[in-house]
């Protein structure tokens, strides 16, 4: 019999994780939506993760395995399993993630609210190294579904600088034609992306914490290793980001007047970090003093 509704791809990018990996596949193939597939990407793992999946994809036809040879790295990695998807929606899963039952039928839910979607997050669970849990605080989803781009856009950048706990739109549903949009591999290219996303079409949004995911602190020097991009990136990733967000501003269908304005809200994430910069230096040279810092005189006058 044919199934009408839409095939729905849960990508799982994965390097060295068979130690995890067995019940995040289990939670996106438990989903009470059936017409999905589980494709992973194994970035030339080492363990014993190879072995898992092939083991998976010989017991459930909805599973397909595809191997990388060498290291791609972590962002072609991510490329290449959404490449490989067939479905018309796709949803990355992290090696260390989960998904609750009623995921998929509840994002699809939203997306058939209105077709102008592009893109539907829901609440997040976050677990960290310790073991801390944190629940994605609720927020307001209207600026990011508004007809307009700009709006869109700006909301984006906003929440760039507003705490993790707020939104992640690289782990949201997401339509096909937006997941394999082409990305340049740079320190901070997945806000760039999310900024992207985010001019390519209204979002949706559920409020309930329908996913987990692990949350890692990795420094600027380790990130740059991991994303195997130039060391001196972690020395400019303000002025990096604020360059490649303003040249896809310029490539944007948007009119004249609206790539001004986006142009604007470009320049003022880009003071928005300095100023944070700049508080979170003072902050740490307090914490150094023992007191406040600011301008000392001496008693004479």
């Amino acid at each position: 019999m044919r199934d009408d509704r839409p095939l729905v791809t849960i990508a799982c990018p994965v390097r060295n994780g068979a130690g995890t990996l067995g019940p995040v596949l289990e939670s996106a193939l438990a989903q009470d939506y059936p017409h999905l597939e589980v494709v992973i990407g194994d970035n030339a793992s080492t363990d014993g993760t190879e072995e898992l999946c092939r083991g998976l994809a010989r017991r459930d036809p909805r599973v397909s395995y595809l191997r990388h040879p060498a290291n791609v790295g972590l962002l072609n990695n991510f490329r290449g399993v959404a490449e490989a998807s067939n479905g018309a929606f796709v949803r990355w899963l992290g090696d260390a993630d989960a998904l609750e039952p009623d995921y998929v039928s509840r994002t699809l839910a939203a997306f058939a609210e209105d077709r102008r979607r592009v893109l539907v997050t829901t609440q997040m669970t976050y677990v960290d190294e310790a073991g801390v849990v944190t629940t994605s605080t609720a927020y307001d989803p209207t600026p990011l579904d508004s007809p307009d781009p700009v709006t869109r856009f700006a909301e984006m950048l906003r929440l760039l600088t507003s705490g993790f706990a707020l939104l992640d739109p690289l782990y949201a549903m997401m339509r096909r034609e937006v997941a394999v949009l082409p990305r340049r591999n740079i320190l901070r290219e997945d806000e760039v992306f999310a900024a992207r996303l985010a001019l390519a079409g209204p979002w949706g949004h559920v409020a309930a914490p329908l996913a987990r995911r692990e949350r890692t602190e990795v420094d600027p020097a380790g990130l740059t290793r991991l994303l195997g991009v130039p060391a001196w990136h972690q020395h400019a990733a303000d002025l990096i980001q604020a360059r490649e967000l303003l040249d896809w501003v310029g490539r944007s269908t948007l009119d004249p007047g609206q790539r001004r304005r986006a142009r604007q809200e470009v320049l003022r994430l880009y003071a928005r970090r300095k100023r944070n910069k700049i508080r979170r230096g003072t902050a740490k040279l307090q914490r150094t003093v023992g007191g406040p810092v600011g301008l000392r005189t001496s008693g004479a006058q």
